[in-house]
């Protein structure tokens, strides 16, 4: 029996041992404006909030008695760790699970949560790879058997499990399905069922940008260990491949893409919109490639899964940030206007026209030229709309998008250069022409701009830091008197001390 039957007949066995733990999840149809109709299974409502419990039950339930009382040992950013602490708990033996450090709090509470007394959590090194090589090395000492994440074929039967639900679910046939892939058991469990269900669906695997190690596999004809592993979606930050999984993968995996962070951003950021789920990063990664196909895949019934809910807090202000707003991507340019007043009130009113501006970054830092760091949210067609009114108006402008200062907000300025400044919090209803209104009715002709920091965030309302100065005290003072306090467009606004840490390094 070939390595792909074998899989089949292990997901047919799985079932009993898979559902003594936990029930068939939900396949949802996704409630967007999409061409193509979307369907997510919805994994992040297991047992674990991730399909992991599926792999790691069925594997540790086949344990012999002595293996039990010696115990397993494993490897894991996070979603495995929980199925395995899961699965000792109910079989009543001991778990020793390596973990990444930069591992996300949120999962390591859960798997002490699920496990108990019967695991210990040990942080090692600063990737699952590393955490491998260290619980490996540990099974080979002490005789524990190391229940693998992915290159195990009882493992990747219980993820099987999943795609069986799939086909029962009635929802079927699919034409196409994006599944992730981190070590690659999951999407190898999943196409192997799915293509004996539909003999006609595609199977797309997604990989990130920076973790595309099946790929790299597929192009080297054998697993290769990949230079750099992002670790944005940890639940699929695998340097290489398994074994088992690659000669899988090859079969029965039709195509190979990669999506960015960004993508995955926007992913999550559909999935709210449209179901309110909030998926975790790696979770998203099958969306986002299917929201990246768009208008190829009109007409088509897609299938993805959401393959874990495990997401670290902190980790949201990022996504919201980085996501697309409104569809479209984020894009920064860097222009040119001269350092005087009304200069970028003439820019907005008469350059940019209807951009979508969801970023101002500016500190004056030369007496005669700005540069205005403005963010847009642009698909292709608008984006090119906009260049082509800034070649007609012939602004210097450069393409700042992914530069570290710009993504991480770094905004200059030189003090001694601004002359009778004032700098302003401003909370403004956030809608189209609320902060051009503030600056025209309040600014223009008053005043010159020297510090402007504003990001779209999503909320109801702005919030942006403006530094203005004037050509005298008196014309300064006549401002602060004439400012209200609230109104006209905006929530609130006052006045507060120089931004300090960002003026220019040495002075």
């Amino acid at each position: 029996m070939n390595l792909r039957d074998r899989l089949f007949e292990s997901i047919l066995l799985a079932r009993q041992r898979v559902y003594e733990v936990g029930s068939a999840t939900p396949l949802e149809s996704v409630k967007a404006d999409l061409p193509f109709s979307l369907f997510v299974k919805r994994e992040d409502l297991g047992p674990i909030k991730a399909y992991k419990w599926r792999g790691a039950y069925n594997r540790m339930a086949q344990l012999t008695p002595e293996e039990r009382a010696r115990g397993v040992v494993t490897a894991s950013a996070g979603n495995h760790a929980q199925g395995v602490a899961l699965a000792a708990g109910l079989l009543g033996t001991r778990a020793r699970i390596y973990m990444p450090r930069p591992t996300p709090g949120v999962k390591q509470a859960a798997v002490r949560r699920f496990g108990g007394s019967h695991v210990e959590i040990v942080l090692h090194g600063d990737t699952y790879d590393a955490a491998s090589e260290a619980a490996t090395e540990e099974s080979r000492k002490t005789g524990a058997v190391f229940v693998h994440p992915y290159d195990d074929l009882e493992v990747m039967a219980g993820q099987g499990t999943l795609a069986d639900e799939v086909a029962l679910s009635g929802k079927g046939p699919f034409d196409v399905a994006y599944l992730q892939i981190g070590g690659g058991g999951m999407a190898a469990a999943a196409a192997c069922w799915l293509k004996r269900q539909y003999p006609g669906i595609r199977i797309i695997g997604v990989e990130g940008e920076e973790q595309a190690g099946m790929a790299a596999a597929m192009k080297a004809g054998a697993p290769v260990a990949i230079p750099k592993v992002d670790i944005f979606c940890d639940g699929t930050a695998v340097k290489r491949v398994g074994a088992l999984t690659f000669e899988l993968c090859r079969e029965l995996v039709d195509e190979y893409v990669t999506v960015s962070n960004e993508d995955v951003c926007w992913a999550i950021q559909t999935l709210w919109e449209a179901n309110r789920i909030i998926p975790e990063t790696s979770g998203a990664l099958g969306v986002a490639a299917a929201l990246k196909a768009g208008e190829s895949l009109r007409g088509k019934r897609v299938l993805t899964v959401i393959s874990g809910a495990n997401i670290d807090f902190g980790k949201i202000g990022f996504i919201t940030r980085n996501s697309h707003v409104g569809g479209a991507r984020r894009h920064h340019l860097r222009v040119r206007i001269p350092e005087r007043p009304d200069a970028l009130l003439h820019l907005l009113e008469n350059v940019l026209g209807d951009a979508n501006i969801v970023e101002f970054q500016y500190g004056k830092s030369h007496p005669g030229e700005a540069w205005f760091v403005i963010g847009v949210a642009a698909d292709d067609a608008a984006l090119a709309a906009l260049h082509a009114r800034l070649d007609a108006h012939k602004v210097t402008r450069q393409d700042v998008s992914g530069h570290d200062d710009v993504a991480f907000r770094v905004i200059r300025y030189k003090p001694e250069l601004l002359a009778h400044p004032v700098f302003l919090n401003l909370m403004f209803f956030e809608r189209k022409g609320a902060l051009h209104d503030f600056l025209v009715r309040h600014v223009k002709g008053r005043a010159n701009i020297v510090y402007f920091n504003y990001a779209y965030t999503g909320e109801r309302v702005g919030r942006a830091l403006i530094g203005l100065e004037f050509a005298e005290p008196a014309a300064r003072e006549s401002f602060l008197r004439e400012l209200p306090a609230t109104g006209g467009g905006f929530e609130a606004c006052r006045v507060v001390d120089a931004p300090a840490s960002a003026r220019l390094l040495g002075e």
